[in-house]
């Protein structure tokens, strides 16, 4: 039940006129600094976050939860309407806290940047995708800091978490500030910096409160602030010198991932291709050793926002100071031929059975990019079937219990929606292939093994039930 707003307004009303009358007269003669710096230490600032997605919510609801005022800015006026109704729209995040902040008045949403002055802590969390050259898009943020420089004073914090390459805070962030509000000076008057989100969709251990993030400012009295305001809901802050240092570490933590998961997948396309090795195995064998390995998996390609366009961020970056990745460039272009490989896997499973492809049924079971997560952003799944289609495969379906509706471009670039079926016998006798491209629980192995007639299981889900249905089962990385 939506809990109702009045009380919770009239109490925070009363407390931001008090905030606006106040500091004025406490504070007179302090810089900004000194005066942003109290608000922040009093949770009397207010803080804005741009960008009300799977990064921008979860923060926004964590300063709410601490009893700042916090607003949300998102040009999506669906997810507006329904914050402002109380609704949660993000499986991290619980339904009963999100409606609680909300009807107390401590968290409220705008599709514009109407209040942007009343804000004195700004989060821009924002989408960086890449061209279709593979150039960094940094079109969101300018446009955000463009709406944010509009009403830009003394005294406020605009923290970018975005991730994107090095140098954008100073060379996008501060410099369309500074041009848009000439008379005032960074560092003194406002201040910039650049604190990289650490987001793991469906990770229940690690949260927005619990996983250290980094922050870097344009200046140290930047980084102060940056500091003290993520503090106040973050348990460990971890300062550097810049924002190029925290762009760059941002995407180490990322192309770390990249590299050695385009190593294993590697191994994976090597050990099909002999006798009586498989990678899964052969992973779980060197886990043992207690230093020196960090298990990596082997899988349909990657996905999410961030790890399939991290590489091209750094790489875009290395050719502005004539520099080639190539160790990276080349485990990037390894990963993104994964779908390659098990669309050939998928035709020859077709092969098998007495059918032509044009005639052929694929079942995809998942299309999320990660388990258990609703997520389709860059999933290899949508890859995987549009590589089908091309190759003529007749009919495709797909079935993922996080997710609802599934579409893939066309070749004329319109959206082509995928049929979604339920994942019952019937079903999977219907099926000449079963591809397993997400590992959710939900899943049942048995169920999949027992009545689909041919199976490419690229997540190695089927493991518990593989030895009794080994004739029919094709698993990514064993021969």
């Amino acid at each position: 039940m939506y809990l109702p707003r009045i009380d919770g307004n009239s109490i925070m009303n009363q407390k931001f006129q008090t905030q606006s009358e106040s500091p004025s007269s406490i504070m007179d003669g302090a810089d900004p600094f000194q005066k942003l710096q109290q608000k922040i230490q009093q949770q009397t600032a207010t803080i804005g976050v741009v960008g009300l997605g799977y990064v921008g919510l979860p923060l926004a609801v964590e300063y709410a939860k601490a009893g700042f005022e916090t607003r949300g800015i998102d040009l999506d006026s669906e997810r507006v309407r329904r914050l402002d109704q109380g609704e949660n729209y993000n499986d991290d995040l619980d339904d009963e806290t999100v409606e609680r902040v909300v009807g107390e008045g401590f968290l409220s949403a705008d599709e514009g940047f109407g209040h942007a002055g009343n804000v004195d802590v700004f989060f821009i969390c924002v989408p960086t995708p890449v061209t279709e050259h593979n150039e960094p898009d940094t079109s969101y943020i300018e446009s955000a800091t463009r709406s944010i420089g509009e009403h830009l004073r003394p005294g406020q914090l605009v923290v970018l978490k975005s991730t994107t390459y090095p140098g954008t805070t100073e060379e996008v962030v501060q410099d369309v500030l500074g041009k848009t509000q000439e008379g005032l000076q960074v560092g003194h008057d406002y201040f910039v910096a650049f604190s990289p989100e650490r987001i793991d969709p469906g990770n229940e251990e690690y949260t927005t409160a619990n996983t250290p993030v980094v922050a870097g400012g344009v200046t140290s009295r930047c980084t102060t602030l940056a500091e003290q305001a993520i503090g106040q809901v973050v348990q460990e802050v971890h300062t550097v010198s810049n924002p190029k240092v925290a762009e760059m570490e941002k995407l180490l933590e990322n192309i770390y991932r990249s590299v050695n998961i385009a190593l294993v997948n590697e191994l994976a396309q090597l050990s099909e291709r002999m006798d009586d090795v498989s990678i899964w195995e052969v992973i779980e064998a060197a886990s043992t050793k207690p230093f020196g390995f960090d298990p990596f998996y082997p899988g349909p390609g990657l996905g999410g926002h961030c790890i399939p366009v991290d590489p091209h961020y750094l790489s875009w970056t290395a050719q502005r100071h004539d520099f080639e990745t190539s160790f990276i460039t080349l485990s990037a272009r390894v990963n993104e031929d994964m779908p390659f490989h098990v669309c050939q896997s998928v035709t020859e499973a077709i092969a098998q059975q007495p059918v032509a492809l044009s005639d052929a049924t694929v079942l995809i079971l998942g299309v999320a990019f990660k388990a258990n997560v609703d997520d389709t952003r860059h999933s290899p799944a949508g890859t995987i079937i549009r590589l089908l289609q091309e190759k003529g495969v007749g009919t495709i379906r797909y079935h993922d219990p996080h997710v609802e509706s599934y579409s893939v471009p066309g070749s004329n670039g319109e959206a082509i929606d995928v049929p979604s079926v339920a994942l019952t016998p019937e079903a999977l006798h219907g099926c000449d292939v079963a591809v397993i491209t997400t590992g959710h629980d939900a899943f049942d192995a048995e169920m999949i093994a027992e009545h689909a007639p041919q199976i490419v299981d690229t997540r190695n889900a089927l493991a518990d039930v593989e030895e009794r249905h080994r004739e029919k089962i094709q698993l990514l990385g064993h021969e």
